[in-house]
């Protein structure tokens, strides 16, 4: 006959193991949920800095395409013929190529003129045709202070311009303002109305 001896420390030996076998599978657990949190926040991160990249883009590709016309400085206020959703100044982009407008971009203010100065006639090189097309023709240099004497100015004057695009991502309601500078030569007609 065999007999088996109830010793008070085997049994507490068998309680302990017990016990750290489960400190060690919580333990465990913990640590595979905060991977797979720290996972999903990577991810989540990536995914923002790439729907704000898209965003500045598309920032980006409208005020390409606005200081690529002179509609900006003939009619500020209305710079595209067809605005997205019929807001003046405002263009809509496809990112994804999926046929769905992504980020809206609105050009405000205005795209604003902050100086104008007049080209002299002496500075033109009439070789070159965007200068021909500014000349008046022979100056006058008698009769100094006269009226109607030529005061030396060409038909042109070179402008400076400052444009701002905030562009809004329609899922995410990730939201970018770009905002960039052009010199643009135009005629002193054209620039009157819109230009100090």
């Amino acid at each position: 006959m065999h007999r088996f001896s109830n010793h008070p420390s085997l049994s507490r030996q068998k309680g302990i193991t017990l016990l750290i076998a489960l400190i060690m599978l919580v333990l465990l657990t913990l640590l595979v949920v905060t991977s797979l949190n720290l996972g999903k926040g990577s991810l989540q991160a990536t995914g923002n800095m790439q729907h704000r990249n898209d965003t500045i883009n598309a920032a980006q590709e409208v005020l390409e395409r606005t200081i690529s016309t002179t509609r900006f400085v003939e009619t500020p206020t209305a710079v595209f013929l067809n605005p997205c959703d019929g807001v003046p100044n405002r263009r809509c982009v496809d990112i994804n190529g999926d046929g769905k407008n992504d980020v809206k971009v609105t050009l405000t203010p205005a795209p604003t003129c902050l100086k104008a100065q007049t080209i002299k006639t002496t500075s033109l090189d009439l070789s070159n045709p965007e200068d021909a097309g500014c000349s008046l023709g022979t100056p006058q240099n008698f009769g100094i202070g006269m009226p109607g004497t030529s005061s030396g100015d060409s038909l042109c004057s070179n402008s400076l311009w400052e444009l701002r695009a905030e562009a809004v991502d329609d899922v995410t309601e990730t939201k970018v303002v770009a905002t960039q500078g052009v010199s643009v030569r135009v005629s002193n007609d054209s620039i009157a109305a819109s230009c100090p």
